[in-house]
Parts: structure tokens; C-alpha cells; sequence
């Protein structure tokens, strides 16, 4: 008997090339309108949906409906791998991006909501490649598999096990009894956020076509952009502060939104990950534009504005720029390369370490002095006044030890393949945390297209792994994994 349900497997990853090759033909409409060539667009989708079909429907038929956590596990990122390599088509076809390397790294960047480019003139792209640059982040930032349950029960029990290998964060806080419910709302309120942002940036009198891909890229926390200078080409305070607000929900839990549109504000201000997050942003804002303030000519305004938007942009790894964060001080670009590992709520599209992982650690590093002059006692820490589980917390230690050897591991790599010391710590910092630009030669002034080959393919790998949060793709490189029981 096989160790996985290699069948139901396959019908999944062929159900997800369905849904991305959807997703392509959504371009097609502005295609049409600005008179492009629909040719790029239409084979890349008909490659993409005449493999996945036969996956999908034949193999669904006979497949068993029982979905363990291993075959989760194993979806999800295979999941993530083959939509990556599909995505590339239409880049590929349409000659946007000849280089299958460059191809790869631009859309694995996007479905992992990294931001990270190598397009030197993003301007110069076709209206409807741009939308499906787009759309690679809003699809990814919810999650390709949520997705999958949301619109399609059809995986059926599997769901749960699905849902929790691929659900950003330490834990999936249900709002409804069953998965596939928990996943729909979800869904509709991150589309509704969306279709909420088109339309106030459109009142900000941003074009329809730049106000959508905006929306899809602000909510997906992925930062991708339809212009060459990102935000600051709109030299405007409304879309600024309009995107500052929608970065900040995108970086905040969709359950906490969820629950706020209900108005259940207990709920919302009893959460303690909540509480640390808008303190430290607002901490975090206020003592840079102190510094930035001393020694620019801008209002003092522009100032705290800039600085809000670059704080909320790196903190929730949205990747959007309106100023050179590294052009204001060396020691402000060390505060936003120390920023590149924090990273949003648990449950939010944003990437990185996430708040309520850190505020855990600190928690038990406080207690375990506390425990060194009671050793008898059992003193556990505690969220949201509740005890926090020791497996939990023994989790957080070992996310956090792997996370930092992934990066100095990956530093090391990036140094050897050529690229100067900045420059190597921050490119792993920013794609291992799913940020975007970072400090050095990859700062918001500059793109990823100068790595090497070899280190592109590394700084993909990282993206991968910092988007599905470590485990779920470093358990496939264990032996124990692949084991018989």
C-alpha cells in the first residue's frame, strides 16, 4: 500500500493548474482593451488548464477522498512548485521574460507574495501580463489550497489538513465549525478589501487599470507594482495614507477584520498579538521621523508620512515604496533591516516571522529567569490570558533557531555566489521573510536583477520557504517523512 494517496495528490496539483490557468485568462479582457496580443496569454492558459483537467477529473474519480496531514503537506508545496512553473508561461511566451531563471524568480516571487524583481522597466509590459504579475500575489496571499477549499468542497474531509499546512502563522482561529465555511468568508472579505481599495484609490484619481493591480498586490501584502518607482510615481498624501491603512489590514489577522466588521471590538482589543502590533508600529513610526525630521527639509508631515508608509510597508512585508528608506541615515537603514524580522499577525497574508511569534519567545526567555529561582514550579506562558502549550511554545523555539541558521546559512551562500555584505544578509532577510527590497544592492532603488543565476535559484528556494513558514517544506528533506509506519 503506498505511503501516500499519490492519486488524490496528483488530483489536487491538476485542480490548482486549473484554477491558475483561470486566473490567466482573467487578463484577457485588458489584453483585448489595449489592443495586445492575446496569443501569449491564451496558449499559457491552455497549457496550463489541458494538464491540469485530466488531473483533475480523471484522476478524482477513483481516487480515495482520505487526505492525511502528510499528503497536505506534500500538496502544498508541490502545490506551490508546479503553479510557480506554470506561471512562468506567460512570461516566457509573450517574451516579457525570455529567461526561464528570471521567468521563475519573478513568479515564484509573486505567488509568495515576496515583491522581490528582476524586471528592470516594469512599465514596458503589456497591459495583461501586468494583471497576471498581479494576480500571481493576490492568489498566493490567501493561499492557492484555501482557495481550492473555498470554491470547491470536492476535497472534502482532506480540507482541515489542507488548511492547516498552508495557514500563515502558529494557529488558523476558525470562525465557523467547518473549514470550507471558515475558508469562504475568508475569501469574501479579502475580495471584498479589495474591490474596497479599487475603488478609494480611484477616487485618489488613480487609473482604474494601476488601482486594481494596487488593491490585489496591497491585500496580498506582496508589494509588486505597475510602476518603475512603485508608489512614488503617485505624489499624491490620499493614495498614500489610502494604502498605509489596507498594508496595515492585510498585516492584521483576517479574523480580527472579520471580527471588527461585526463590530466585536472585545474581541479585537482583547487580542494581546493585536495590542503589540499597533503599539510598535506607531512606537516604531514616531522615533523614525524624529531622526528623519532632524535632518530633511520636508514637512513634517511628509516626513511622518513617508516614514508611516516605509514602517507598515517592510513590517507587514507589503514591499511598496514612496522614499529610499536607505538614502535617510545608516542607522535608519539598520532599523529597517532589523525590521525585515518581524513581520505581520498570524493569520494575515503578511510573511516573516510573524509578531506572535516574538512576543512568545520574549515571554519564555522572561519566565525561564523566573523559573531559575523556582524550579518546582510549572510556569507556563500565557496569550490572551491563556496558557500558551508547551508543544506551542517548544515549536516558536525551534522556528526561530532554524529561521536564523536558514539565514546565515543562506548569507553564507549569497557572499560565496558574489554579492557584497549588505547585499548578501539583506536578499536573504527580505526573501526568506517574504519582504522585497531590503538594503544594499537590493534596496528600494534597485531590483534583484544582478544575482546570479545560482543565487536567484537559492533566494526562490528561501521564498518558498519563508511563504509555507519553514516545516511544511523542510519536512519533505527528512527521512522520517518518507517512512513506512
Amino acid at each position: 500500500m503506498s505511503r501516500f494517496n499519490l492519486k488524490l495528490i496528483a488530483s489536487i496539483l491538476g485542480l490548482l493548474l486549473v484554477i491558475s490557468g483561470v486566473g490567466m485568462l482573467l487578463s484577457l479582457p485588458f489584453s483585448i482593451y489595449y489592443k495586445e496580443s492575446l496569443w501569449p496569454i491564451v496558449s499559457a492558459a491552455a497549457v496550463t488548464i489541458f494538464t491540469g483537467l485530466p488531473l483533475w477529473l480523471l484522476l478524482n474519480k477513483s481516487a480515495s477522498r482520505e487526505l492525511k496531514k502528510r499528503d497536505g503537506y506534500l500538496v502544498v508545496t508541490l502545490g506551490w512548485v508546479v503553479m510557480s512553473l506554470f506561471g512562468t508561461l506567460p512570461y516566457l511566451f509573450s517574451g516579457a521574460i525570455p529567461n526561464f531563471t528570471d521567468a521563475f524568480f519573478e513568479t515564484m516571487s509573486g505567488f509568495t507574495t515576496t515583491g522581490a524583481s528582476i524586471l528592470n522597466d516594469i512599465e514596458s509590459l503589456p497591459k495583461g501580463i501586468l494583471l497576471w504579475r498581479s494576480l500571481t500575489q493576490w492568489i498566493g496571499g490567501m493561499g492557492i489550497i484555501v482557495l481550492a477549499v473555498a470554491i470547491l468542497p470536492i476535497l472534502g474531509i482532506g480540507g482541515m489538513q489542507l488548511f492547516i499546512a498552508e495557514a500563515p502563522g502558529i494557529s488558523a482561529e476558525k470562525l465557523k465549525p467547518r473549514i470550507k465555511d471558515t475558508a469562504k468568508r475568508l475569501w469574501l472579505l479579502y475580495v471584498g478589501l479589495t474591490f474596497m481599495e479599487t475603488v478609494l484609490l480611484m477616487f485618489g484619481d488613480m487609473p482604474f487599470f494601476d488601482a486594481l493591480n494596487h488593491s490585489l498586490t496591497t491585500m496580498a501584502t506582496g508589494g509588486f507594482s505597475t510602476k518603475n518607482n512603485s508608489i512614488t510615481f503617485y505624489d499624491s498624501a490620499y493614495i498614500h495614507y489610502v494604502i498605509t491603512l489596507f498594508m496595515f489590514l492585510a498585516g492584521t489577522s483576517f479574523t480580527l477584520t472579520y471580527f471588527l466588521l461585526k463590530r466585536k471590538f472585545k474581541k479585537v482589543l482583547a487580542n494581546e498579538e493585536f495590542i503589540v502590533y499597533l503599539i510598535f508600529l506607531i512606537i516604531a513610526t514616531l522615533i523614525i521621523t524624529g531622526f528623519v525630521h532632524s535632518f530633511t527639509d520636508y514637512s513634517f508631515e511628509r516626513n511622518f508620512r513617508d516614514t508611516l508608509f516605509s514602517v507598515v510597508s517592510i513590517v507587514t512585508t507589503t514591499g511598496f515604496v514612496t522614499e529610499d528608506y536607505t538614502s535617510w541615515s545608516p542607522l535608519i537603514t539598520m532599523v529597517f533591516f532589523a525590521l525585515l524580522f518581524i513581520g505581520g499577525m498570524a493569520g494575515s497574508t503578511a510573511g516573516g516571522i510573524k509578531i506572535v511569534r516574538h512576543i512568545v519567545l520574549f515571554k519564555n526567555s522572561f519566565l525561564e529567569m523566573k523559573r531559575q529561582l523556582h524550579p518546582n514550579a510549572i510556569i507556563p506562558v500565557r496569550l490572551n490570558s491563556r496558557a500558551v502549550q508547551g508543544e506551542l511554545t517548544y515549536h516558536v523555539l525551534a522556528f526561530m533557531m532554524i529561521y536564523f541558521l536558514i539565514f546565515s546559512l543562506g548569507s553564507i551562500i549569497m557572499a560565496w555566489v558574489g554579492l557584497d555584505f549588505p547585499t548578501a544578509l539583506s536578499s536573504v532577510a527580505t526573501s526568506l521573510g517574504n519582504v522585497g527590497p531590503g538594503i544594499g544592492n537590493v534596496s528600494p532603488v534597485n531590483n534583484f536583477s544582478s544575482i546570479p543565476v545560482v543565487g536567484k535559484w537559492v533566494l526562490s528556494f528561501l521564498m518558498l520557504l519563508g511563504r509555507l513558514e519553514l516545516f511544511t517544506v523542510l519536512i519533505l528533506f527528512t527521512p522520517f517523512f518518507w517512512r513506512r509506519e
